[in-house]
């Protein structure tokens, strides 16, 4: 193996030699003479050589027997560098220049110093620093030396053939820099490594802790110490653990536990370590909140507040307040306060416990509700016979009112949250005991609450019989269970209201008038109020009678009779009578015609009128004389040359007659004397036609114009005597 690189060498020689014989006629650059090799650095040698005239840069080689490293430089000196440590190596070297290079330079050995050793540093103490290292290759000593980083100070060097050498009486919290090299056995030393180290810190001192009792934490500070980069502080109890880290001088521990005991204490960190920690610190913190409290009122007005003990409690305050605002406290050392109370209130019961760190967190508000008050001004504001309803003013810490009337072992009863109740479905002229509880759902009901006796109106009556008698008084007869009672009847129609008050069973009302409905109602009253009225019962009186009736000659044989109307009627019966017969219409008008009338007779005339119902009213009115009867045979005869006289037959009985001619020229009247059948007409022109119409005359004097008409020519020729031509007859219009 050892001859392959040297025949290496001796063949790159033998091509120089050759090359170096053809290019001298270039005159390549003369061959550098290396002056001294050495190494001040465990990877590289530096070469020191004459300058070579002419040549451009220098080609330097370094051979072990295994490797060969080449660099080129400019000029001398130079260094082949990335070579081993405590290593030999043959050191040779060529010139260059533009015509070429030269044969290398006699060899010249030089060794490699000693790699550094890799140095592991720690500070044990707040005083002391350690230094390790691996052996080195080649290396029997070791020279290590200590100062602070800040040039301060005096400069501690030690040599050792051990591998770690300890510093102490240093300065706690310090940087110091620490150098360390290896010799070889000639005394030569290598390179050396440099490392910076800081002493850990002392314990802070002058401790100090504030307690928090309301938010539970404790704020603990301390002087700074030197060096120091960071501070844990630890609370420790027999259950827990809490660390806070700060780089500050303070820290604050939050989340402690009430009722427990702490031993607090600080360490001081940087990069060498911790401290040690400080003397502990005790710090007791404040109570835990009284449990299992329980809350009693016994009697009512009177409440007791108790709860368990707690650990490291002094003392105990219980704080109660009112809805309204009102707070009293108790200060105690036992376990138990009493407290006085109102109905109707909530209070808000709070226990703490107390010891010198301060008040125990807050535990949990308790509430008790007492029972809520009475009503005590209940007032009936409507009493009828089945129904009351009262009201009272609201009181405090009702939620809800529950109304309970009881009369043996009927109850009825009415909830609601109003301060007002309608108690219904009660039996009337009855006493009961009416009574208001108050309630809340955090207590229920109060019932200590008194009662108040109230009495429902009295029954309503009952209507058995309603009788007219013949001056049309009206009897009215009911039927009640009432005790000490009035009653009223009232009969009210579209006439007017019309009553009579009894304290028996009827009573009698008179003066209705005709042709009217009522409704018939009864009412009862005493000291309690007024029932409801009973049933009504309708009441019909007879129908009026016409105030005017009219009796009216149409035909011989027909008349109209008419009337004014009958309040309460609505049929109507006519009766015309005579020693000759009867004549009777039906109708639901206010007229009617009557044939079948003889004529020249007196008649009587009556008249029904009859309700819907058929309640009948009979009215009487004076009699009735028919007209007299149409006479019989008229004639017309001649009186000379200007004259007309009219005959007839008169009928049975004595009447009053008129006769009427109605020509072209004129119209022309004329009328008998009593007793007489005939009439002259004088001075009535000849040649034309006449309507002649002979009329029975009424009492009244009026001129009845239902007797048939005749028609007759009046010429002016011929005789002056004798009978006038008959031309027809003609109707009555």
């Amino acid at each position: 193996m050892a001859g392959g690189p040297k025949k290496c060498w001796s063949l790159i020689g033998f091509s120089l030699i050759c090359l170096k014989m053809v290019a001298s006629a270039k005159t390549a650059p003369e061959i550098p003479t290396i002056d001294q090799a050495y190494s001040k650095i465990s990877n590289s040698i530096t070469v020191e050589w004459a300058t070579v005239p002419g040549a451009t840069s220098y080609l330097l080689t370094a051979e072990d027997g295994d490797t060969v490293i080449e660099t080129m430089v400019a000029n001398s000196p130079g260094t082949v560098t990335g070579l081993k440590a405590a290593t030999l190596y043959q050191i040779t070297i060529r010139s260059i220049s533009a015509t070429g290079r030269s044969q290398p330079s006699p060899p010249k050995q030089a060794k490699t110093v000693l790699a550094a050793p890799i140095l592991e540093v720690s500070s044990p103490s707040p005083d002391s620093i350690l230094v390790q290292w691996e052996a080195v290759y080649m290396a029997i000593a070791f020279s290590v030396s200590i100062m602070r980083a800040n040039g301060l100070g005096r400069i501690w060097k030690e040599n050792t053939t051990n591998t770690s050498l300890t510093f102490s009486s240093l300065e706690a919290g310090t940087l110091y820099t620490i150098k360390a090299y290896a010799w070889n056995a000639n005394g030569t030393p290598g390179d050396d490594s440099t490392c910076n180290q800081r002493t850990s810190p002392q314990a802070p001192a002058n401790i100090q802790v504030s307690f928090d009792s309301g938010a539970l934490r404790a704020s603990v500070s301390w002087t700074p110490t030197e060096g120091a980069f960071n501070y844990t502080v630890m609370a420790l109890s027999d259950s827990s653990e809490l660390i806070c880290h700060t780089s500050l001088n303070a820290c604050t521990i939050s989340s402690l536990q009430c009722g427990t005991e702490y031993l607090i204490s600080v360490l001081a960190s940087n990069d060498a370590g911790s401290s040690k920690s400080t003397s502990a610190e005790a710090l007791k913190t404040v109570a835990c909140a009284p449990g299992r409290v329980t809350i009693r009122e016994d009697p009512p007005g009177h409440l007791s507040v108790a709860w368990s003990n707690v650990d490291l409690g002094d003392y105990y305050v219980v704080f109660v307040k009112s809805d309204d605002g009102l707070e009293v406290h108790c200060n105690t050392s036992l376990t138990q306060c009493n407290f006085l109370s109102e109905c109707g209130f909530t209070y808000f019961i709070s226990v703490f416990a107390y010891n010198k760190a301060g008040q125990s967190p807050l535990g949990d508000v308790f509430n008790y509700t007492t029972a809520p008050c009475c009503p005590t001004d209940i007032n009936p504001v409507l009493v009828s016979s089945d129904r009351v309803e009262i009201v009272w003013s609201p009181v405090r810490g009702a939620e809800l009112y529950e109304t309970k009337a009881v009369d043996g072992f009927t109850v009825v009863e009415c909830n609601d949250t109003a301060p007002a109740c309608t108690l219904s479905a009660l039996e009337c002229d009855t006493k009961y005991n009416v009574t208001v509880y108050s309630f809340s759902e955090a207590r229920g009901s109060n019932m200590s609450c008194t009662s108040r006796l109230i009495t429902t109106a009295p029954c309503s009556p009952e209507i058995k019989n309603v009788s007219k008698d013949a001056f049309s008084t009206i009897n009215v007869h009911w039927r009640s269970t009432n005790y000490d009672a009035t009653y009223t009847v009232t009969a009210q129609g579209e006439t007017g209201l019309f009553w009579c008050s009894s304290t028996g069973q009827s009573c009698t009302m008179a003066g209705l008038p005709c042709g009217s409905v009522f409704s018939i109602t009864a009412v009862a009253e005493t000291q309690a109020g007024r029932s409801l009225p009973s049933y009504s019962v309708p009441l019909e009186t007879v129908p009026c009678c016409p105030a005017g009736l009219t009796v009216t000659q149409v035909t011989q044989s027909v008349i109209n009779v008419s009337w004014t109307i009958g309040t309460g009627a609505q049929t109507y019966v006519t009766v015309l009578e005579s020693h000759t017969g009867q004549s009777k219409c039906l109708t639901h008008q206010t007229q009617c015609l009557l044939g079948c009338i003889s004529c020249g007779v007196n008649y009587t005339v009556a008249l029904q009128a009859i309700s819907a119902t058929g309640l009948m009213a009979d009215c009487t009115y004076q009699s009735y004389s028919s007209s007299a009867c149409c006479p019989l045979g008229v004639k017309l005869y001649r009186l000379g040359p200007n004259g007309i006289r009219i005959h007839w037959q008169a009928p049975r009985g004595s009447a009053n007659y008129s006769t009427d001619l109605y020509g072209s020229k004129g119209i022309f009247t004329c009328t008998p004397s009593a007793g007489l059948s005939f009439c002259d007409v004088t001075k009535i022109p000849c040649g034309d036609v006449y309507t002649v119409m002979v009329s029975p005359i009424a009492e009244t004097g009026l001129k009845l114009t239902f007797c048939p008409k005749k028609i007759y020519s009046v010429t002016c020729s011929g005789s002056t005597l004798g009978m006038v031509i008959y031309r027809g007859k003609r109707n009555a219009e």
